[in-house]
């Protein structure tokens, strides 16, 4: 019995002892100095700019949902986390919050009330905004956003590891305070670019691969891991290195039309990058897309892969024109593809994308070009292309039969791709099914416009 009562109290005080230094390590990370900003025009406009790099819209505002009331969620192998409402309600969005708790949120993950926030939101990227960018962006979501009341949802993270105190821990090993630092090789158009990748723009919060504590490999680039694809709701975010499967096929003017306008005269964004144009890029000015694709354009390839692909014979086009269908695959994409993408896979351009010779079709993983095919997809609405196109999902198609329109749209043309079997289908299609809803009021529906 005293052995038990021993190890209990060990326990006890070791608990405590953990739970203590999390408090403290919480106290160090928040911000302790106050300042009184004024609602300064300039400033406002300013801040609004800051908050479109940084795409706080994409993930704050639910689709159909009022602007910047939260409620999306975001899909994690545990369950759903939902943004919160960071609109100036007082009760229920951050209209309480002090200049000093907003910078403690953005820039160190920690919300007024001490707890540390959830990794999904980007504050290891946002620490390398510089102060006049934060001071802007309070005034702005102070003074130039609507309050909406809208209480805030919680995880769908089972019990335990939905506990936040742990992440104070996760916070000093992964999220350090830390500034911008340029790279002396580049000019300062490119190290702006840089900045942008790293800091606002967070590009590696969804194209870095994750470790084994959810954390970025790369916070910068490591000539290895930074921006060299990674799986996001389901989504494969592409590798946005030198490789021929990720920008190695890319030009900067290609990029920076892409960020502008979500289209290019071959592809078209779809899930989650979609969102990112139309509520973030789009607003980007020239000069700023042009250093954010120049930076990206440095980048080499991932170690081991491929520069460049084997020539490849197109034999398909002809084949389709004559009406032989060499397996099911080619059947489905005469049914179900060709009246869009076109016999010879080149779709038409700036409306239906290319899959011929699209980096985003023959990557090595196949997840989002599965989950498209199911679930369909749209382009961003701009203000640089006059009408935004859709395509239907495929629901209703079995899993071999997905499996085999894209493992022929994937080695067809001049595309060659890993093939993918029915299994993985069903993988996806279950990770759809379980998708968990985004929340938006009944009254709040379709309400937002930009």
């Amino acid at each position: 019995m005293k052995i038990f009562t021993k190890t209990a109290l060990s326990i006890t005080v070791l608990l405590v002892v953990i739970y203590g230094g999390a408090k403290w390590l919480t106290h160090v990370r928040t911000e302790q100095t106050d300042i009184q900003l004024s609602a300064d025009p300039v400033k406002v406009a300013r801040g609004e700019y800051a908050a479109r790099l940084a795409d706080c819209f994409a993930c704050h505002t639910a689709p159909g949902g009022q602007p910047y009331a939260g409620g999306l969620a975001m899909q994690t192998p545990l369950g759903a986390v939902y943004s919160t409402n960071i609109t100036p309600d007082k009760e229920t969005g951050i209209g309480h919050y002090s200049y000093a708790q907003f910078k403690s949120a953005v820039q160190h993950g920690i919300r007024a009330d001490g707890s540390p926030l959830y990794p999904a939101m980007p504050y290891p990227s946002y620490t390398l905004m510089p102060d006049e960018d934060i001071q802007a962006m309070y005034v702005y979501f102070m003074h130039g956003v609507k309050p909406v009341r809208q209480a805030n949802a919680d995880s769908t993270l089972p019990p335990v590891l939905n506990w936040r105190w742990p992440l104070a821990y996760w916070q000093t090993a992964f999220a350090p305070k830390r500034e911008f630092v340029p790279d002396s090789r580049f000019d300062a158009q490119t190290n702006h670019g840089k900045y942008l990748v790293e800091g606002p723009g967070h590009c590696g919060a969804c194209h870095t691969p994750r470790g084994i504590a959810y954390q970025e490999k790369a916070l910068s680039d490591d000539g290895k891991h930074f921006l060299s694809g990674a799986v996001i709701d389901g989504w494969r975010a592409k590798s946005l290195r030198g490789e021929a499967r990720g920008l190695g096929s890319w030009n900067q003017a290609e990029l920076a039309d892409f960020f502008a306008s979500g289209r290019t005269e071959r592809s078209a964004a779809f899930g989650a990058m979609a969102e990112v144009v139309e509520h973030s890029t789009q607003y980007w000015s020239d000069s700023d897309l042009q250093a954010m694709a120049g930076y990206l354009k440095t980048l080499s390839p991932t170690p081991g892969k491929e520069t460049e692909l084997p020539k490849r014979e197109d034999t398909t086009t002809a084949m389709l024109l004559n009406g032989e269908y060499a397996n099911r695959g080619a059947l489905l994409y005469a049914e179900h593809c060709m009246a869009c993408h076109r016999a010879d896979g080149n779709g038409m351009p700036r409306i239906f994308p290319a899959l011929n010779n699209n980096s985003a079709v023959y990557a090595n993983n196949a997840q989002s070009v599965i989950q498209v095919t199911l679930e369909g997809g749209r382009m961003p609405h701009s203000k640089h292309d006059v009408m935004a196109f859709s395509m239907p999902g495929f629901k209703h198609l079995t899993d071999q039969d997905i499996a085999d329109v894209v493992n022929f749209v994937r080695n067809s043309w001049h595309n060659q791709a890993p093939e993918i079997s029915s299994r993985d289908v069903a993988e996806i299609r279950h990770f759809v099914n379980r998708k968990a809803p985004n929340i938006v009021p009944q009254a709040a529906s379709g309400a937002h416009h930009e």
